[in-house]
């Protein structure tokens, strides 16, 4: 029977393995975590994101998961407000789901087919490469060192891609001048609904609320300055982050001062490399292209990943999984899914270059003219531009099967 090794069960992986089990594919999925809530996860799920969700068939079980919609954002220049945008009308509202939870969900999906295993607490050490082709894996598993052989090796192991440092391949990288610390207060701010914006003076604030009871808020900060906020308590984290907030996130925040979850960096990196496959191997989501977390893009691209290499490989499985069929359905991945990864990735640099760039562009950013303008016409102008950050930029459709 033919069989594929995934490493990795992030949101692409554990998509993948499923759609693959599914199809009659033998699929061993490697996750070096025994629980997928122990980092913190991008948990946005974007328009793209929840249809690439309902095309797999796991659209019911993930709508009984704990979830959250995010019907409308709210902008604020420094302390006052700006501009509310409406994301109501969407056919499809963007929605806070825990990763873990939805992690799990899809493993125990996956796990309904007969094919499917999931190793927990394996960690992939080595490739095993025979004849110039990638033949499987070598690990680390709770029982011991292990060797898991396949027809062929999907990396979906994230920024951080063991199989990506193995291979050694070429990276386009694109440089990025802020990293961002995550933290969050127990408790329902506004309307328990509303995402915020909060920019200027240098600074980006981005909060919006939890289904787990919690308003999380991401502080984007220049890169390289996560040393000078490190040794702050709770309550020098928000003595540091007042001043640029406005009124009313101030008045929630004051009380909670000493729920400040401790803060955690997000280092951000955006870059892809030149070429996602090599012989017997095929590299994507973060593996294949690290996302900025501008706009929330990397969970949805992920599964939008997942979807399109479910296509090819699946029929090259179906096929008769010949390494020639394996490799060109690989080839045929990343041929698809590249055009939409460089705009993405072209679109997240623009926000943080204005924001914290010294140009005129940016000047004009914070200025009160703006303001007048952005507050006339601001609302509409980004509904139209923001499309390709919630529904993706070219046509994702799972095959029948």
């Amino acid at each position: 029977m033919a069989s594929a090794i995934i490493v990795g069960a992030g949101p692409a992986g554990a998509t993948l393995s499923y759609l693959l089990a599914r199809r009659g594919v033998t699929v061993t999925l490697i996750e070096r975590q025994t629980d997928f809530g122990r980092e913190f996860r991008g948990e946005v799920l974007m328009p793209s994101g929840i249809d690439a969700l309902e095309q797999a068939g796991l659209g019911v079980a993930a709508h009984d998961l704990p979830r959250l919609a995010i019907p409308a954002v709210e902008i604020f220049r420094g302390v006052a407000p700006l501009a509310k945008i409406s994301l109501a009308s969407l056919p499809r509202t963007p929605t806070v789901v825990p990763q873990g939870t939805m992690l799990e969900m899809i493993a125990a999906e996956a796990a309904k087919f007969p094919g499917f295993a999931l190793e927990r607490g394996a960690t992939m050490r080595d490739l095993i490469m025979e004849s110039g082709r990638v033949a499987g894996v070598r690990a680390d598993t709770i029982s011991g060192p292990r060797e898991f052989r396949a027809d062929f090796v999907i990396a979906a192991d994230g920024r951080t891609s063991a199989i990506r440092k193995r291979l050694g391949l070429a990276v386009e990288h694109i440089q990025q001048g802020f990293d961002v610390v995550w933290t969050h207060v127990p408790g329902q701010f506004l309307d328990n609904q509303t995402a915020c914006f909060v920019f200027g003076s240098g600074h980006l604030f981005i909060l919006y609320p939890s289904p787990e009871g919690h308003l999380q808020i991401g502080w984007v900060i220049k890169k390289g300055r996560y040393a000078d906020f490190r040794k702050l308590g709770a309550d020098g984290w928000f003595g540091a982050m007042a001043p640029y907030l406005p009124a009313v996130i101030v008045e929630f925040l004051a009380p909670r001062r000493d729920a400040l979850a401790h803060p955690v960096l997000l280092d951000v990196v955006c870059d892809r490399i030149r070429d996602w496959t090599v012989p017997g191997a095929l590299l994507i989501g973060d593996a294949a292209h690290p996302m900025s977390p501008v706009g929330a893009q990397g969970i949805n691209i992920a599964l939008r990943d997942a979807i399109v290499a479910g296509n090819h490989l699946g029929r090259a499985f179906a096929a008769g999984a010949s390494p020639e069929n394996l490799d060109a359905a690989a080839r045929a991945v990343q041929a698809e899914r590249a055009p939409e990864i460089v705009t993405i990735q072209n679109m997240q640099q623009m926000g943080p270059r204005l924001q914290f760039g010294d140009t005129f562009y940016s000047r004009a950013l914070t200025s009160r003219p703006f303001a007048w303008f952005a507050k006339t016409f601001l609302a509409g102008f980004l509904a139209r531009r923001i499309d390709p950050m919630l529904n993706g930029v070219t046509k994702v459709r799972l095959d029948p099967s």
